[in-house]
């Protein structure tokens, strides 16, 4: 049984009105006729027909391309859009208001798709117009590549393209050029652009049932913007492969649809057909700007991508390639009011890459890496001792953590943490270890590349941080106040980028402690490496505790407290370990340089 596709809309009759009001709530600078609902008019608020003393640009059609056409109204753009019922082409007394209500002494500009209701009805209106005194000139925009050349009356549909000539009549306009001269204009525009559509899904109406027309793994070429057959149906293909076949269909010499050969000069407009991610219209703006300029040998001077002419929530996109000149870039670069006119795509291009920038110390730095030094002074051979003996003892650790993080948490902390102390012992034959500031930095590069999720970050921030205190305090060698110093740095960046502190279940239940006591012992006169081992007991007895806690931070706060009481955290845990076992290395190592 079919369904009406889902909207979020009232009723489907209101849609177009309750657009346009909840456009001009947007948009200060938009006004509406009180005519609903025969006539639909958006307008500039800045615009009356008795004061205005420039061409009046005007466009409009059948509704359901939003943001066109009314989303471009605004200064150096339309001056006023004629608003249809969805995809139908809005009557002619509605067109007249909006003649009516903006066109001063300078006239007006009516700008028309190519299709038989909208030139009937915009005709009619035109000569209406002329009739009660009003200027008024008509260009007709026909940019559709997709098709054989027409034969007869009906001409090439307007699609996207026409939205880059009302952005240059409406600079022109603006710039205060007579009708005639506004007029030549934007009909050059039109001469100057070719577009073709792609879609993977025809549109679904409002309160209508959507088309299987195309059927699954199946993508249409020159589909028309209201969902009108187009050239071929055809298998989905790689975007790659769809920019190119567009760009030679809209290009090619045989329909010589737009003036544009080898060595021209060309505006780029991606639109996106409604139901399209910006992150799909951005990939196929990447493979078309080099296809432009390598396989078509064109210079592409600007680029426009968005959603500019949509229909509906067809899932697709069409290409416009404009040819360019100095005075259409300086249309389109012109300043605007237009709200859907793409903002900062103005102005020509850099480079679009530039080097990965270093860390200052490097470029004061020899280019050679970093490597152990070819002999360790006293503070390496420590630095060494103490680094593989907490790597060791978290590796030990692995299947504890793992247990304990199963009831908690995800059940693999202990095999990230493992994965960081197998890098760093793999690493520390490159460590420049009689440098405990770099060296520290290195640990951490050496965590962040192995370890992922939250574990991997914190350790690294922790390094980080730890290094750039100990950069700032070790000119005279590393004692034991600088490692304090360091300690302290590194939890109050874990506090400030983790959000944790004492008390919430973390691995700084177990390093504040241990950071107390050390400061503690240090400042009442102990032997460093002393002062260290009784910090380290701090650091056990707070990882303990952490069975009393509460979380507050991580996975931990999902989990009952009555199972969290049955095991300590493990990141807790396995701070202490590793800082136990660094701590009673180093205890060691000072005993024995005292024998």
């Amino acid at each position: 049984m079919a369904f009406p596709g889902k909207k979020l809309i009232n009723d489907p009759n209101d849609v177009v009105t309750e657009f346009i009001e909840g456009l001009v709530e947007t948009y200060p600078g938009l006004q509406y006729l009180d005519g609903f609902p025969q006539v639909k008019v958006v307008l500039r608020a800045d615009v009356s027909q008795t004061t205005y003393d420039k061409v009046a640009i005007i466009s409009g059609g059948g509704s359901g391309h939003e943001p066109a056409h009314a989303g471009f109204v605004g200064e150096g753009m339309l001056t006023a859009a004629i608003c249809g019922d969805i995809f139908a082409s809005p009557p002619v007394d509605s067109i007249l208001a909006g003649i009516r209500a903006v066109t001063g002494p300078k006239g007006c500009l009516l700008i028309v798709k190519n299709y038989t209701g909208d030139r009937l009805n915009f005709g009619l209106a035109a000569e209406q117009a002329k009739s009660e005194g009003y200027k008024v000139e008509t260009v007709i925009v026909g940019d559709d590549c997709a098709l054989p050349p027409p034969r007869g009356i009906a001409g090439r549909r307007g699609l996207a393209g026409t939205i880059l000539v009302h952005k240059v009549a409406g600079a022109a306009a603006a710039a205060g050029l007579p009708l005639a001269d506004v007029a030549a204009e934007a009909k050059r525009a039109s001469e100057m652009v070719g577009t073709m559509g792609v879609a993977l899904s025809v549109c679904t109406l409002p309160g209508q049932v959507t088309s299987d027309r195309l059927g699954p793994g199946k993508m249409e070429l020159g589909l028309g913007i209201h969902g009108e057959p187009g050239a071929a149906v055809v298998d989905l293909q790689p975007v790659d492969v769809v920019v190119s076949h567009v760009l030679t269909q809209i290009l090619s010499p045989e329909t010589n649809y737009v003036p544009i050969t080898r060595g021209s000069r060309v505006v780029l407009m991606v639109n996106g057909l409604g139901g399209t991610p910006i992150s799909e219209l951005m990939i196929a703006t990447g493979k078309a700007v080099p296809k432009l300029q390598l396989e078509h040998g064109l210079a592409v001077d600007r680029v426009y991508t968005g959603s500019f002419m949509t229909s509906l929530d067809m899932a697709g996109f069409s290409i416009s390639i404009m040819k360019a000149d100095p005075v259409i870039l300086q249309r389109l670069d012109a300043s605007t009011k237009a709200p859907y006119w793409p903002v900062a795509a103005d102005g020509n291009h850099p480079p679009a890459k530039i080097p990965v920038p270093v860390p200052p110390s490097w470029s004061a730095k020899s280019d050679e890496p970093q490597s152990r030094p070819s002999q360790l002074n006293e503070q390496g051979q420590i630095l060494e001792a103490a680094i593989e003996a907490s790597a060791n003892a978290i590796i030990n650790l692995k299947d504890s953590l793992n247990e304990w993080d199963s009831k908690v948490g995800d059940g693999d902390c202990g095999s990230t943490m493992c994965r960081g102390a197998k890098a760093i012992l793999e690493d520390i034959k490159n460590y420049p270890l009689n440098d405990a500031a770099e060296t520290v930095n290195e640990i951490g590069s050496s965590m962040g590349r192995v370890m992922g999720g939250t574990s991997g970050i914190l350790y690294t921030i922790f390094c980080k941080a730890a290094s750039t205190q100990l950069k700032s305090s070790s000119n005279s060698g590393v004692m034991g106040k600088q490692w304090a110093e360091a300690l302290a740095a590194s939890i109050a960046a874990i506090s400030k980028y983790g959000g944790a502190s004492a008390g919430y279940r973390t691995l700084l239940d177990a390093l504040i402690p241990a950071l107390s006591v050390l400061q503690e012992r240090l400042n009442a006169g102990d032997e460093p490496s002393t002062a260290f081992v009784v910090s380290s007991e701090a650091a056990i007895a707070g990882a303990e505790s952490t069975k009393h806690m509460q979380a507050q931070a991580g996975r931990s706060t999902y989990v009952s407290g009555e199972i969290l009481s049955s095991v300590p955290d493990p990141g807790a845990m396995a701070a202490a370990t590793w800082y136990r076992a660094a701590a009673l290395v180093v205890k060691e190592k000072y005993n024995r340089q005292g024998d």
